[in-house]
């Protein structure tokens, strides 16, 4: 079954999402494409922004399968230590299976981010596709500004307002996310923005029924708190078709934002 409510806006509930992710762990990846191809524009963009940029403590917020890990170890070979942050204990043994020979870098820490203790300070705080599931951004702002060098740098992508909205419109749950300029408005209390970019990403999907799994796959009905009957799939099913139906299938919509900064 599926989960779904029925009140705006969702606050999320960080067991279930714990829950929901490690359940998506053997299938995440190949579900994950935009994931991924924000997590490649994410480093694109901190390299544009910071030419010669050459991090050597890191922390990553929500490696998950490890993603972005891989692929900012072979952006930044010089990195000395990784220290990698998810809510999943079991994402360390993956990610380190896919980074090889870089294990001997990494520090992997359990649990929430926002009431983890971080053992360090950070030349880069990176995360991908996580920080909208956080509870208090504001506060989590303030606890990164304090555990990164002054010349540091913050880089995070997330979603934003359009993100899964035909979810939205037929289900009636989903999270509370930022404009791109409230987003802004948070980050830059603590921190002096350098670059801010957002997207929009279309998916298709050959059924309503296939949209459901490739977001069960993912770990993203973690927003949900309760099952749905086989009549209210079947009703969610029908509406979606009829509302977003297209040549190419039933689409849904990603809405990537994303944020290099510096502690001010």
């Amino acid at each position: 079954m599926y989960d779904v409510t029925r009140s705006l806006p969702m606050i999320p509930d960080k067991q279930r999402i714990r829950l929901r992710f490690e359940q998506a762990a053997a299938t995440y990846e190949q579900q994950a494409t935009v994931q991924s191809r924000v997590a490649n524009r994410l480093l694109n963009l901190l390299a544009e922004t910071v030419a010669g940029f050459k991090p050597a403590d890191v922390l990553e917020i929500g490696c998950c399968t490890g993603l972005l890990t891989e692929k900012t170890l072979s952006r930044f070979p010089g990195i000395d230590h990784f220290t990698l942050c998810d809510l999943v204990a079991s994402f360390e043994q993956p990610v380190c299976r896919r980074i090889g020979t870089h294990v001997e870098k990494i520090t992997f820490l359990a649990g929430d981010i926002e009431i983890l203790p971080l053992p360090d300070r950070y030349d880069l705080v990176l995360s991908s596709s996580t920080l909208h599931w956080v509870h208090d951004l504001p506060g989590l702002c303030d606890k990164l500004h304090r555990h990164l060098y002054p010349e540091g740098l913050f880089a995070f992508s997330l979603y934003g307002k359009e993100n899964l909205h035909e979810i939205r419109e037929i289900a009636g749950m989903g999270l509370a996310y930022r404009s791109l300029e409230q987003l802004q408005t948070v980050v830059g209390e603590r921190f002096q923005i350098l670059a801010v970019e957002e997207t929009r990403e279309t998916l298709w999907y050959p059924t309503p029924i296939a949209v459901l799994q490739h977001l069960r796959a993912t770990g993203v009905n973690s927003i949900g708190q309760q099952a749905w009957t086989r009549r209210q799939v079947a009703d969610f099913a029908a509406r979606y078709q009829d509302r977003f139906a297209g040549e190419q299938g039933v689409r849904l919509t990603y809405h990537p934002m994303f944020i290099v900064a510096r502690p001010r």
